[in-house]
């Protein structure tokens, strides 16, 4: 396929090669977190395409806003990594930590990518809940986040959150709204002066379209796996 005349979506299997290609440069390059996981799911009767259906999961990781008194305690917590794997204090200051789980004053949060027939574009599903299960309300959520994450939500019209029912699970999750997606991750691989292949495209489609709303919850791309 051109680039020149793509329109910024995903096929589902498109979407699977992508989330592959994804799921792998993360647990390469950013071993301080679990990996991605793939799960399969039953297949939609209505939809007769012969990908077989799935989408990745990130669970168990923790957002947390620590105040200055807080941060070497945090800055502590074993993730078995080397210093220089973990973000400088700047970082930690400026932006929620997201830890993985075992710490018991931290909220757990669930992350999928889930793919969408009907925008035919990669959505982020999410739920934060207490230790206990109980669920995590969203204006609670909001005050965990990043300070950048506030902003970025009321000013970008594809990142803002809607609540519904999670397209495998049949529960209530938040997602960030997929919109805008399409045209967005068309203009960004259109402004690369290289013109990538399209299969090049499907390899970096979900890193770079993650490194973007990964923001809004303070989960940042490694530089060496966006390099």
């Amino acid at each position: 396929m051109d680039v020149l005349h793509w329109d910024g979506t995903l096929s589902a299997k498109d979407f699977k090669i992508g989330a592959f290609a994804f799921a792998q440069k993360w647990e390469s390059h950013n071993s301080g977190f679990p990996p991605w996981s793939w799960v399969l799911c039953p297949k939609h009767p209505w939809l007769a395409s012969p990908e077989e259906e799935g989408y990745l999961s990130l669970e168990k990781i923790c957002i947390s806003r620590p105040n200055e008194e807080d941060i070497d305690q945090i800055s502590q917590i074993d993730t078995g990594e080397e210093e220089t794997s973990c973000p400088g204090n700047e970082d930690v200051i400026d932006d929620a930590t997201l830890v993985q789980s075992g710490h018991h004053e931290l909220h757990y949060c669930d992350f999928h990518i889930v793919y969408s027939s009907t925008f035919r574009v990669p959505v982020l599903y999410f739920r934060a809940y207490c230790s206990d299960g109980s669920p995590f309300p969203l204006d609670e959520i909001e005050k965990q986040l990043p300070a950048c994450s506030a902003n970025e939500l009321s000013k970008s019209k594809w990142t803002f959150i809607t609540q519904e029912e999670h397209p495998y699970l049949k529960r209530p999750w938040y997602k960030l709204h997929p919109c805008g997606t399409a045209e967005w991750m068309k203009l960004l691989f259109l402004s690369d002066a290289a013109k990538p292949k399209f299969d090049v495209v499907l390899e970096l489609y979900l890193l770079s379209w993650f490194s973007v709303v990964g923001q809004v919850f303070g989960l940042r791309i490694p530089f060496k796996i966006s390099n």
